[in-house]
């Protein structure tokens, strides 16, 4: 079966980073973007990460410019960005593509292997979600920025947060894999 560490990632100055070299931690992927209402989700991903990183969590950022164009900036321009404004220290890698025909390998794998909750509880989110990307619905694809992939220390996708969810609310379920 493969594994999330069987992928690599792309560090924003272009080099190739094999997610094998966090075998053994307990992952958070998510897609992020500078522009988006769920921006503010910087601080709370931060925290996580500065509390949790001795015991193990790895918190990894993927920007995605595919959601309303909410993150146009360059690598650089990301990276500066995520420094200045919320004192980011965990890796944020270069832009990537989550969906359709150019979506990053890693994104179809996680994809595939949490396909999403997109129940009552999220309803307003996806009413307005909708509206936006009505080719989105039911599938398996991220629906908007922030979304986020729990990763267990052996490299298998646990849980898929949607994007509305606050770090903070994936707390519990860490203590649960660090």
């Amino acid at each position: 079966m493969t594994s999330t560490y069987d992928f690599a990632a792309t560090t924003a100055d272009g080099r190739q980073v094999p997610l094998r070299d966090y075998a053994g931690k307990v992952l958070l992927i998510v897609n992020v973007a500078s522009k988006c209402g769920l921006t503010p989700q910087y601080e709370g991903l931060e925290a996580l990460y500065r509390d949790t990183q001795g015991r193990g969590l790895e918190v990894l950022g993927f920007p995605c410019n595919q959601f309303k164009e909410q993150e146009p900036g360059t690598d650089a321009e990301i990276q500066a960005f995520c420094q200045a404004t919320y004192d980011v220290t965990f890796p944020v890698f270069a832009k990537i593509d989550v969906n359709g025909p150019g979506a990053d390998l890693l994104y179809r794998h996680l994809r595939a292997q949490a396909p999403g909750d997109f129940g009552p509880q999220y309803g307003g989110f996806f009413d307005a979600i909708s509206k936006i990307r009505p080719e989105a619905g039911g599938t398996d694809e991220v629906k908007w920025n922030f979304t986020k992939f729990l990763i267990d220390r052996d490299g298998t996708v646990v849980k898929r947060y949607e994007p509305p969810v606050p770090p903070d609310d994936i707390r519990l379920d860490l203590e649960n894999y660090l």
